[in-house]
């Protein structure tokens, strides 16, 4: 994945997200199914995948946190 594909990821919502993060789910589901049955030409597509579903749990783990600590701060702002 080029940075200008994880500058895209970072810019989609959770919900997209976890919408692409399913779809690379099947689609590494299907590339192990196809190394099962010796149907896969290139074995390093399923390290691919795993390293672009790892990437997007990255992203959204990052918005999370960002989304919890804009909420503590203006918790504590609101509260002083």
């Amino acid at each position: 994945m080029k940075s200008s594909e994880l500058a895209e990821l970072r810019k989609l919502d959770l919900a997209a997200l976890s919408a692409k993060e399913k779809a690379l789910r099947g689609d590494l589901f299907a590339k192990r199914f196809q190394n099962a049955l010796s149907q896969l030409r290139n074995v390093m597509e399923i390290r691919k995948t795993k390293k672009d579903i790892a990437r997007i749990k990255t992203v959204a783990r990052e918005k999370l946190a960002a989304a919890a600590k804009s909420s503590v701060s203006k918790n504590s702002v609101s509260e002083g």
